[in-house]
C-alpha cells in the first residue's frame, strides 16, 4: 500500500507557472490516502487562471492499456497543455511519461510506501516509494529504479553500448533519462544537480 501527498506549493508553481495544464489525478489507492481536497483546490487555481485545459479523475493509471482508452479521449486538450501535472504515485507518472513521450510530464505528489498491495504495477515501471520523487528532473524516468545502483546525479561511466555493467541485460537508466530529456529538449535539467536524499522522509510520513 501506498501514500501520496502533494508536493509543496512552491514547487508545484515552479512547474506550471505560465503554463497551459492538464491534469490527471489518479485515485486507485485512495482506500490509502490520495490527496483527494488539495487536488480539488489545485484544479480551482489553475481553471481560475485560464490556464486548465481539462483534468480528468480515473484509478489505476498504472495499467498502461486502461490508462491509454482513457487519455485517448482527451488528447486534443492533452495537446494544448505544456504540462500534464499526474497526481499519483510514481509507477502512474513513469506510465504517463512513456505514453506521452514527447510532452512534459511532472509529478504532483511524493510517494511513500505502507505494507500491502501497490496496486495493479506492470513489472517494466517501479516506484521506490522514497518521498522525494525525482521524476520531474529526469523527464519521467526514476533514477532510483531504472539504475541498478539507484544514481541521482547521472550515470557511472561503466556502462557499455547502451547497458547497465551490474545487469548486462538491462538498459543504462541515464542514457534512457538522457534520451527522454533530449527529445523533449530538455537537456538543462541535466545541469542541476541533485540534493542529497533524504531517506529519513517515508518513516517519518509512515508512522
Amino acid at each position: 500500500m501506498l501514500i501520496t501527498q502533494l508536493k509543496a506549493k512552491e514547487t508545484i508553481v515552479s512547474l506550471v507557472d505560465g503554463k497551459k495544464v492538464f491534469i490527471i489525478n489518479c485515485q486507485g489507492c485512495k482506500e490509502v490516502h490520495f490527496p483527494e481536497n488539495e487536488a480539488v483546490e489545485l484544479q480551482k487555481e489553475l481553471a481560475a487562471d485560464g490556464r486548465l485545459t481539462g483534468a480528468i479523475t480515473t484509478d489505476y493509471i498504472c495499467n498502461p492499456e486502461n490508462m491509454k482508452l482513457r487519455l485517448q479521449k482527451h488528447m486534443s486538450k492533452i495537446e494544448e497543455a505544456d504540462v500534464v501535472l499526474v497526481l499519483s504515485c510514481g509507477v502512474g507518472v513513469q506510465t504517463v511519461a512513456e505514453y506521452l513521450e514527447g510532452k512534459k510530464v511532472c509529478a504532483a505528489c511524493d510517494t511513500y510506501p505502507l505494507p500491502g498491495f501497490q496496486g495493479v504495477t506492470p513489472l517494466e515501471y517501479k516506484c521506490d516509494q522514497c518521498g522525494e520523487c525525482y521524476l520531474n528532473l529526469t523527464g519521467g524516468i526514476c533514477p532510483i529504479t531504472a539504475c541498478s545502483k539507484s544514481l541521482v546525479n547521472g550515470q557511472c561511466g561503466g556502462s557499455k553500448d547502451g547497458k547497465c555493467e551490474v545487469d548486462g541485460n538491462m538498459e543504462c537508466g541515464w542514457e534512457r533519462i538522457y534520451r527522454r530529456l533530449e527529445k523533449l529538449g530538455r537537456l538543462d535539467a541535466l545541469k542541476c544537480p541533485t540534493q542529497v536524499r533524504n531517506y529519513a522522509t517515508d518513516d517519518e510520513v509512515s508512522k
